[in-house]
């Protein structure tokens, strides 16, 4: 009996499984542009099909690759052998809203920008906001521990995981976590499945912790002369205890690229942008912007200020125009996301410049200075292997860095493929090789999501 015949046995239809080239195709990549070849792609709908997908999987010792919406930037979900793809996108209920608890149970396909607008019609916010908000799922969210520009004040996905239902790799089912806003019975599964990258087992069902939407906002957007000096501001912020909602930085290669395209003028001697947004009760509010004008008053060429939300979109402009315009520094970019302690911001960039100066490619910088979390797009041709050979080189003297300043390898987008053979820059052998016990005692059979974290053997 061929695969796809005995999980049509196992309850799956004709229909929710794909097994044409053309077909898998589409869901062999992530956001990284690399793409595998899955044998088959397969689309439960169910907590009971995504058990019976493991069971027959366990049996054949067939590879799964559990896929949300493809948009992960470190290949967390990209099959790297042959096997299944398992795609949780037609698991999309938002299954309750406790407003008597503050918490939602959803299915683990719920697009996040779906999620978050059902709980504001009720004035409740789901604070994580992972810049693919618009089109990444709760589940991948939870598998990658994502983060975004809230963070410095909210914290990230898993600050509001209380519960998950899961997937063993044998196909078991089991429930972590509860309502309880007290809890501490046992072992804290829920936080190791948060941010495992889908190694451990699927997510079939989230329960998550919400918070009052916040009454008012306030942007301010600030240009500096001297990236020193911006960071400098971001540790006075939080000395006086004001911790923004946002804290967004963009360095003088963003500002070079989005210069033109902004709806305000720049001046010619900004060299470091920050975005940064207060919430809470108006008159926190307005008492903390207050503060952070008067903190930046002679510091700062230009401060731009909004509260109308019309207004402080144009100030989000400079944010969410970037991606799309650092495309003209060149035809392709590698892209990391490591996050230093706040107060090694400027060391950190500072030793990235010098990398970019020694290899010759731009290396353009921005994120989320609030909680340290820096992308670093190092800009190249990957069509010029000099180029290439520059670019890695790139890459492993940045991660070096990173570490030598305290920092991690990732602050939000996991380790996936493309960084695992740094893993060992960050963690001694013993530390994984604990974190490898803890994968064999879940996964003994190494068929859920194989290739992803840890350092391949040869390295």
């Amino acid at each position: 009996m061929t695969l796809k015949q005995q999980l049509i046995t196992s309850g799956l239809t004709d229909g929710q499984i794909l097994d044409s080239p053309e077909a898998l195709l589409c869901y062999g990549y992530d956001a990284t542009r690399q793409c595998g070849q899955p044998q088959l792609a397969v689309f439960p709908e169910t907590t009971a099909q995504v058990a019976a997908v493991m069971k027959i999987a366990d049996r054949e010792s067939i590879p799964v690759f559990p896929r949300g919406a493809g948009s992960g930037m470190s290949g967390g979900s990209v099959p790297v052998s042959k096997g299944m793809v398992l795609s949780l996108t037609s698991m999309k209920n938002i299954i309750e809203i406790d407003l008597d608890n503050l918490m939602a149970v959803v299915e683990p396909g719920v697009i996040t920008l779906e999620l978050q607008e059902a709980v504001m019609r009720h004035g409740l916010m789901y604070p994580p906001d992972p810049a693919s908000l618009a089109f990444s799922t709760i589940g991948g969210n939870v598998a990658e521990n994502a983060g975004g520009p809230r963070a410095v004040k909210y914290g990230v996905t898993g600050n509001y995981v209380r519960g998950l239902e899961v997937v063993l790799p044998n196909g078991d089912i089991i429930n972590t976590g509860n309502k309880c806003v007290k809890s501490v019975s046992g072992y804290d599964l829920t936080h190791l499945f948060v941010g495992s990258e889908g190694t451990l087992g699927v997510i079939t069902r989230i329960l998550l912790q919400l918070v009052p939407a916040p009454a008012a906002t306030e942007t301010l957007l600030l240009a500096f002369a001297e990236m020193e000096t911006a960071a400098q501001t971001i540790t006075e912020m939080v000395r006086n205890r004001i911790i923004p909602s946002t804290t967004e930085f963009l360095d003088h290669h963003s500002i070079a690229a989005i210069r033109d395209a902004l709806p305000f003028s720049l001046p010619t001697e900004a060299r470091t942008l920050l975005l940064v947004e207060v919430d809470g009760d108006p008159d926190t509010v307005s008492r903390e912007a207050a503060a952070i004008r008067q903190l930046v008053a002679s510091r700062c060429v230009l401060v731009l200020t909004a509260t109308d939300k019309a207004d402080r979109e144009l100030l989000w402009q400079a944010r969410r125009s970037l991606s799309p315009a650092i495309a003209k520094i060149a035809p392709h970019k590698i892209n990391e996301d490591i996050a230093v302690p706040r107060s090694a911001i400027p060391a950190v960039l500072n030793r990235i410049e010098a990398i970019s100066r020694a290899t010759a490619l731009p290396i353009v910088c921005f994120g989320h200075a609030g909680d340290g979390n820096i992308h670093v797009n190092v800009m190249l041709d990957k069509n010029n292997p000099h180029q290439t050979a520059h670019g890695e080189q790139a890459v492993r003297e940045i991660f070096a860095a990173t570490i030598e300043l305290g920092g991690t390898l990732s602050g939000e987008h996991g380790i996936g493929n493309t960084k695992s053979a740094f893993f060992p820059l960050e963690w001694s052998p013993e530390t994984i090789a604990v974190m490898q016990r803890v994968k064999k005692a879940f996964d003994p059979h190494n068929i859920l999501n194989p290739g992803k974290i840890f350092p391949p053997a040869n390295s």
